[in-house]
């Protein structure tokens, strides 16, 4: 199996930042597919001439058609660290977003409740009674108008699967390319959804560290480039 090539954004002894493009799974898939952390772990290896295998921690992840920063810590020490800012919510997220229509109020938070619907891979949005259910929550602010539509700036105050994209979708502005969640237009690879920025404590130095990616070329057909 030939390998993509790896866009690394940050790199030391403990972790390894890189920028996931769409349609490449984070992990969890067969060993005949490419994954991101199939790509991190070789190229870890023919970069230091490891023996063996190579250890690589994923402390973040993308949905396949989402792009943007992605997380690995390289010691068991530093994932333990790491997902532990994740679960105090101490990791600083920042999306970035083309969401369908002008979005309004231009800034505002949706706390919502969900649940996985399994048979159909998505996300419900339900009532906090509900048996499972998770609350989710996020901020937005909308950064300018792209025509008919909305470049926003998400922050996620949770971190559950899909939230971004069933969250907006619910009031009425799918992202683009998001066919699961509704959306009447399509977006040339993936889905117009980039994880822009993650800023975490270093999980061995005493230093806060902010690593950016930059959006994908085919933004800048909607309008949107570095």
């Amino acid at each position: 199996m030939l390998l993509p090539s790896l866009d690394v954004l940050y790199e030391d002894n403990h972790v390894l930042a890189v920028a996931k493009p769409a349609r490449l799974a984070t992990m969890g898939v067969s060993d005949a597919e490419p994954s991101l952390l199939k790509i991190a772990k070789s190229w870890v290896k023919e970069r230091y001439a490891k023996p063996g295998n190579v250890y690589l921690g994923v402390v973040s992840r993308l949905d396949a058609p989402v792009t943007g920063v992605v997380l690995l810590a390289r010691t068991s020490k530093a994932a333990n660290r790491l997902t532990q800012q994740f679960r105090a919510r101490e990791v600083e997220k920042v999306y970035w977003a083309i969401a369908e229509g002008s979005v309004e109020p231009t800034e505002g938070r949706l706390v919502h409740w969900l649940v996985a619907h399994g048979r159909h891979r998505r996300m419900l949005i339900v009532g906090p009674t509900i048996e499972g259910a998770k609350q989710a929550s996020l901020t937005y602010r909308r950064l300018r108008l792209l025509g008919a539509h909305s470049l926003l700036e998400v922050r996620l105050e949770t971190g559950r699967k899909h939230q971004i994209r069933i969250q907006l979708a619910d009031r009425g502005h799918a992202v683009l390319g998001d066919r699961k969640y509704g959306a009447h237009v399509k977006f040339p690879v993936g889905i117009a959804l980039h994880s822009r920025r993650i800023t975490f404590q270093h999980p061995v130095r005493d230093e806060r560290i902010t690593i950016e990616a930059p959006v994908p070329e085919i933004w800048a057909t909607f309008g949107v480039s570095e």
